[in-house]
């Protein structure tokens, strides 16, 4: 397994900067986050588990691995979207993952050069692709491309974390990106605690 790496400089930094998240960090100790280094098969996976659990979610994807054999565009492409539809995910879902698999073969993204792009880019690029949002470029930012300084305002948990660690009633964007550049250039580190503070009180 493969997890988001991070260590003692990002930690310092980030405990320098803001007591409260500092104090959270401390609590909460190191995190392990599975990455998937593929960004084509992470941003499949990503779809698959839009909006259902995770357990429904992987099951839907050990049964399109099984399906596919591997994930590749060229597997995808010469499947049948019912065949993937019968994994257990609705058309639509299936089609969006036609689409993504076309885009790759025809070099409309070229997943093979998203390292080399910017943040902004990538996002311009991906969302550009059915089934395919802001949010969901985002998480393939921090899961996949292990790019270091992601906070996702379009992110639930993460605002909701925000939130229970600095006792706020709202969090209008305004407030959300003082936090954020306060948290620059390590704000992925920062969204992983909290995401876990989403799930406990202080």
């Amino acid at each position: 397994m493969q997890i988001f790496e991070y260590g003692q400089k990002e930690i310092d930094y980030l405990k320098k900067k803001d007591k409260k998240l500092g104090a959270a960090i401390d609590k909460i100790g190191m995190i392990k986050r599975e990455i998937t280094p593929d960004p084509f098969t992470a941003l499949v996976s990503s779809v698959v588990g839009q909006q259902i659990s995770s357990k429904a979610a992987d099951t839907v994807w050990n049964r399109l691995c099984v399906l596919l054999g591997e994930i590749t565009p060229e597997r995808i492409s010469q499947a049948e979207q019912s065949e993937i539809k019968g994994c257990g995910m609705s058309e639509r879902k299936a089609g969006y993952i036609k689409g993504i698999a076309e885009a790759a073969i025809s070099g409309k993204v070229d997943f093979s050069i998203l390292h080399t792009m910017t943040d902004e880019q990538i996002i311009e690029k991906l969302s550009s692709l059915h089934g395919v949002g802001v949010w969901t470029a985002e998480m393939i930012l921090i899961f996949s491309l292990c790019r270091p300084d992601v906070v996702s305002y379009r992110d639930l948990a993460i605002c909701r974390g925000m939130m229970n660690l600095y006792n706020l009633k709202e969090l209008p964007k305004d407030k959300f990106e003082r936090y954020r550049k306060r948290y620059s250039p390590y704000g992925s580190v920062a969204s992983l605690y909290l995401w876990e503070l989403s799930v406990m009180k202080e």
